[in-house]
């Protein structure tokens, strides 16, 4: 069982994404890297790392859309790399919830100290198990049970009632659900998402048609009652 902190490297250069690795590794860290957020995210849902060091500018699904997809589905610290004319994006990455960032170039031993702080100041990890009203979610395993019951979800399913789990109460935007589940540019996806929507109900709703749990906000989103009132 792995027992050291995991941090999770992303940047498209693979000399710096080395570098990184070595540097982190013989802190005794365990590092995995990735090259762009899409293939970050594959990473982050399999390994579930402790700290996520990011770069901003890459290709597919860059830094910033990275970050605020994490957001949408955990409190994972992050850090971003940056260079020193992207101040712009630095500013939206802190807004959009980043703990810290490093200006390349910089030295191993900034790198290691900034990581220590981050992860010191970061509040007790919960131990990816989310229990709400009768809904509880093992996020790492992948399984979720309602009133005990274990129910057989896609993961598509799967991440959208994470999403609904981490915000009871809260009106969720078609956009913010859109993101959230399939990514940063299927913003616009309304349909595939009333597809989902619906098959998610017929796993948990006793009456789909007339649901308590997912309810429909008519032409905003859905808002989760945990409690089915």
């Amino acid at each position: 069982m792995e027992t050291r902190t995991r941090i999770l490297v992303v940047d498209d250069e693979a000399q710096l994404l080395r570098v990184l690795r070595r540097i982190l590794t013989s802190h005794n860290y365990s590092v995995r890297t990735a090259e762009d957020g899409e293939a970050a995210l594959e990473v982050f849902d399999e390994w579930r790392p402790d700290l996520v060091l990011t770069d901003l500018q890459m290709p597919n699904m860059d830094g910033l859309a990275l970050c605020k997809r994490l957001r949408t589905v955990s409190d994972i610290p992050i850090v971003v790399l940056s260079v020193k004319d992207e101040e712009k994006a630095v500013v939206e990455a802190l807004d959009a919830g980043v703990d810290d960032y490093i200006t390349k170039p910089f030295g191993a031993d900034e790198l290691v100290a900034r990581i220590r702080s981050v992860l010191r100041r970061a509040p007790a990890r919960e131990k990816d198990i989310i229990q709400t009203g009768g809904f509880n979610l093992d996020i790492a395993g992948h399984k979720a049970t309602l009133n005990g019951e274990v129910l057989k979800l896609t993961p598509k399913e799967f991440d959208l009632l994470v999403c609904f789990v981490k915000n009871p109460e809260r009106v969720l935007t078609h956009s913010q659900l859109l993101r959230a589940v399939w990514g940063e540019y299927y913003s616009e996806q309304a349909d595939a998402l009333r597809v989902l929507v619906a098959y998610l109900r017929k796993k948990i709703e006793d009456e789909p048609a007339n649901p308590k749990y997912l309810i429909t906000e008519p032409w905003v989103g859905y808002r989760f009652v945990p409690g089915g009132d």
